[in-house]
């Protein structure tokens, strides 16, 4: 095939994208939390919405690029400072496309740290999962003795409207969660190659097409169980909850996005209202 001198036949390198947040808050001399430090590098954005009287601060955290692809890379830094009170959570669902062959897997690095006495919640939306897509993503969080952590992360394997499905691709999902510099919950879901096999089997995810898990890191978290468990009866398909070692972690399984949707919603929103006194709704961000 006849190639003019000096032009190159290689297939250009795909532009990949390496974001970054941090934002950190602190308690002023009037006892309010203030925004203390922010850094932001593209496609992470922070928004800081207006709340109602009563609710912590807020931050939604946002991608610019419409989704995620292999290779592409996300570091999320988050701290609450001694007696803080802070939100955080994502402006919508985030996308994680096809990953072409050769390429490594998006990462997803989210670290958490909540001091002494304060509350601090990452309601993040969920991750829609594409056929071939490849994530590895990493929860970490430092909690203080006396602070409370809610978190939840959630995943849709295909959109069911769209008649999508998730039949190969990568995942690595995993939690570490330090309470007063003890690692106190360890936790990680892994998918390789037939991720659709792996899912459908009995000890896999059955029918399930979608999974979240939610975690409550406080002292009351084995008092919460009992009314949680009551708030939770009947709301998915396959919900369960318990609690040990200052931990309450509720696990969801459902057949349909909408219903794991809301047993997250109601899982969350009755614990802070039980923990922190606050409003049994999740931010706005959930409603859009």
């Amino acid at each position: 095939m006849f190639q003019p001198s000096g032009l190159s036949l290689q297939r250009p390198a795909h532009q990949r994208v390496d974001g970054a947040a941090r934002i950190a808050y602190r308690r002023d001399a009037q006892g309010a939390t203030r925004l203390a430090d922010l850094y932001q590098r593209a496609p992470c954005r922070v928004l800081f919405p207006d709340v109602e009287a009563g609710e912590p601060a807020q931050a939604v955290m946002l991608t610019t690029s419409g989704g995620l692809t292999g290779g592409d890379r996300l570091a999320l830094q988050i701290e609450a400072g001694e007696g803080t009170r802070l939100t955080v959570t994502t402006q919508a669902a985030e996308k994680l496309y096809r990953a072409l062959p050769g390429d490594e897997a998006t990462r997803i690095d989210i670290r958490v740290s909540v001091g002494d006495g304060a509350w601090a919640e990452w309601l993040a939306q969920e991750t829609i999962l594409f056929d071939r897509s490849k994530l590895r993503r990493c929860f970490v969080a430092d909690v203080a003795p006396t602070g409370r952590l809610l978190a939840v992360e959630s995943l849709v394997f295909g959109r069911t409207a769209m008649g999508e499905a998730v039949a190969s691709g990568s995942l690595h999902d995993a939690w570490r969660i330090r309470r007063g510099g003890r690692l106190v919950w360890a936790d990680a879901l892994q998918l390789q190659g037939e991720v659709g096999e792996q899912r459908a089997r009995p000890f896999g995810f059955g029918t399930a097409r979608a999974c979240a898990s939610l975690v409550y890191v406080g002292e009351d978290a084995a008092a919460l169980l009992p009314p949680l468990r009551e708030r939770l009866q009947g709301c998915a398909d396959r919900v369960a909850a318990t609690a040990f070692d200052g931990l309450l972690i509720v696990r969801v399984l459902a057949e349909d996005a909408a219903d794991m949707r809301m047993a997250v919603r109601i899982a969350a929103g009755a614990l802070r209202a039980l923990a922190a006194g606050l409003p049994e709704r999740l931010p706005n961000d959930w409603d859009c």
